[in-house]
């Protein structure tokens, strides 16, 4: 997914740069290029999100189980 990120960068920066002016290259960048490509990855990596935080409620919650195989100083 990043391949076709890194190519839609260089696209939309080629077309910035045969703009006119500068602030027209910078909105173009902006408008066509980095703004869309933010919120396609968000959208798309929303999923991954969720998948990483299920699993690190798993593992908080097997690390906090005492299993009482520890030895505390009265035993």
């Amino acid at each position: 997914m990043y391949v076709i990120a890194i190519g839609w960068l260089y696209v939309t920066l080629l077309m910035a740069a045969t703009e006119t002016n500068i602030t027209a290259g910078v909105l173009t960048f902006v408008v066509y290029g980095a703004a869309p490509l933010a919120l396609f990855l968000w959208l798309f990596g929303t999923p991954q999100r969720n998948r990483n935080r299920l699993s690190r409620e798993k593992i908080d919650d097997a690390v906090g189980k005492d299993d009482g195989a520890d030895t505390r100083r009265d035993q």
